[in-house]
């Protein structure tokens, strides 16, 4: 009898992981409006992502949450050939966040300071859903999270540890912790 529990949760745990490793979350439209974007560090293509939906006037503003403490602003505009005058109108660099539920953290606090409405979440697809959740449950319900996932080519390994987070981020949800 445990071993068929067991055996049972196996088989669910291995559909699970078969729907989050082949249908990865999406590219939001660029048609899409939004109060402000938000976008996590580290993975390649998601400060791009986020940059040109800022210049394509997508949202007015725009938090780079996760940003090592070292970093000013002229440096980044530098790194992605944008002039300072964007970082200084339009983007604000987050120091606070070192991982995806502080980045939740940081960006919530960010967007009730700016009374947002809608948030454009970037960040790699292998990411999405596990960001997603954690922004979620740290912003109010009334504010609308439009998930904008950067498109990737993730190693299996990768896709094992983040289902895997996923998972367990989850479960503490459901437990309220």
């Amino acid at each position: 009898m445990i071993l068929r529990f067991f055996c049972f949760l196996l088989l669910i745990w291995m559909i699970g992981f078969a729907w989050f490793a082949i249908d990865l979350p999406r590219p939001a439209s660029d048609e899409v409006q939004t109060d402000s974007i938000v976008v996590l560090t580290g993975g390649p293509k998601r400060i791009d992502r986020a940059l040109q939906l800022l210049e394509s006037e997508n949202a007015k503003y725009l938090l780079i949450s996760g940003v090592d403490r070292d970093v000013k602003p002229h440096e980044l505009a530098a790194e992605y050939d944008r002039p300072d005058s964007l970082f200084e109108c339009c983007i604000e660099l987050g120091f606070q966040a070192v991982d995806t539920r502080s980045n939740a953290l940081e960006t919530a606090r960010w967007s009730a300071r700016r009374k947002d409405s809608s948030l454009r979440l970037v960040t790699s697809d292998w990411h999405m859903r596990r960001a997603q959740l954690e922004l979620e449950r740290a912003v109010p319900a009334e504010i609308a999270i439009i998930p904008d996932a950067v498109a990737t080519a993730p190693s299996l390994g990768t896709l094992f540890k983040e289902y895997n987070k996923y998972l367990m981020r989850r479960l503490a949800a459901f437990a309220g912790v």
